[in-house]
């Protein structure tokens, strides 16, 4: 790996080592970190509106429709209206939700392995510099 000062090259291999460690504890559940975090923010929402799911995850509309298609043929997910034609719903199935209780102790294994190696004050510190460079300009 060729050392760099660039943050957003350091952000972006520090993300895809992070993502490793999460999608190798999540393999035997046939989803990954991304789906994931997508079926665990859809169960604390309860039927969001596509449009306030992708701004609770901070997605932009395509790339979650493109994730919801991918859970919606899994079965994980389903989509249904809202009060209007342009308002779609999402909503866990119930194979959604039995496969989100089965990956959570291996979720919350790879968590707190992270958080054993970064330590109490780096995992807060990382976690506060983190909300600051995801935050408005």
């Amino acid at each position: 790996m060729l050392p760099t000062q660039c943050l957003c090259t350091n952000l972006r291999r520090a993300a895809r080592g992070v993502s490793r460690h999460y999608d190798g504890a999540l393999d035997g559940f046939g989803i990954n970190v991304a789906q994931y975090s997508l079926l665990s923010n859809l169960k604390r929402l309860d039927r969001p509106s596509i449009s306030s799911l992708a701004e609770a995850m901070g997605l932009d509309r395509s790339t979650l429709g493109r994730n919801l298609r991918v859970l919606e043929g899994m079965g994980l997910v389903k989509l249904s209206e809202g009060a209007d034609q342009r308002n779609r719903l999402v909503c866990l199935t119930e194979a959604g939700n039995e496969r989100l209780a089965a990956a959570l102790p291996a979720w919350e294994a790879a968590q707190q392995r992270l958080m054993d190696r970064l330590g109490e004050a780096r995992r807060a510190q990382l976690l506060e510099l983190l909300n600051e460079l995801a935050g408005p300009d």
